[in-house]
């Protein structure tokens, strides 16, 4: 099985880590493939990074879907950008790691918190939440004032905030499971979960399980409706990468 990851921001470093993350918890026959765009945003931190990731992703997605054989996609950023339109690309399966690891959270966890990067990105995970439809599972949005790029420059300061953040919603929230809501955190589930009686999900090992378990069971992306292949038209001005 091979599975490509793809981190939407152009940080090369973030998808080394990201890499890992999958890897250490994918199945030993699982190939993972880890790749950024080469243009968008280096970090996405609000509404107009994340709009501004999503033309890179579908080249991404398009490129691979013309040149090499992969058996399911993971987009590899907590806001899910762009997740309906490259599923509307292909017939292999199209996961989110936000979209995974909330629907992961609800099978061992009554209620469970998101903690998170810098405080306005709020809005943004409130409105995926609803979309999601897991609003009234969720115990509490966190957001301790850190970037994207924090958790490569310092990780052990970092986890020391993740760790009372995840104990503080634990206590105050009464949060049963905790759900690290960025993909710049891959790595650090298993040192918060050590320290806190709950569940702690990694989004990114999360949407590599999901991903492996649709392909094992040959499910692919339906196309009877929402995500049929766009539909034949032309996109004046535009890359021809960017074209189905």
């Amino acid at each position: 099985m091979k599975i490509k990851v793809i981190n939407p921001n152009t940080t090369p470093e973030m998808t080394k880590d990201i890499y890992t993350s999958a890897h250490c918890f994918s199945r030993p026959d699982t190939e993972i493939l880890c790749v950024n765009p080469e243009r968008g945003p280096v970090t996405i931190e609000g509404f107009y990074d994340e709009y501004m990731a999503i033309p890179g992703l579908i080249e991404e997605l398009l490129k691979t879907e013309k040149e090499a054989k992969v058996d399911a996609y993971v987009v590899a950023c907590f806001g899910d950008p762009g997740l309906y339109a490259l599923r509307e690309l292909t017939e292999k399966p199209v996961i989110g790691i936000a979209e995974s690891a909330m629907m992961l959270a609800t099978f061992v966890a009554g209620k469970f918190s998101i903690v998170t990067i810098m405080p306005r990105i709020r809005m943004m995970l409130e409105e995926l939440i609803q979309r999601v439809g897991v609003g009234h599972r969720l115990a509490s949005i966190r957001t301790p004032n850190l970037t994207v790029l924090d958790f490569m420059r310092d990780f052990e300061g970092c986890k020391k905030i993740l760790i009372q953040e995840a104990k503080d919603t634990i206590e105050k929230d009464y949060a049963e499971a905790i759900i690290l809501g960025c993909a710049g955190m891959a790595g650090f589930a298993t040192e918060v979960q050590k320290e806190v009686n709950v569940p702690v999900f990694d989004a990114v090992a999360s949407a590599v399980k999901i991903a492996e378990a649709l392909v094992d069971m040959g499910v692919k992306t339906s196309k009877v409706l929402s995500y049929k292949f766009p539909e034949k038209k032309e996109f004046k001005g535009m890359p021809s990468l960017l074209q189905p």
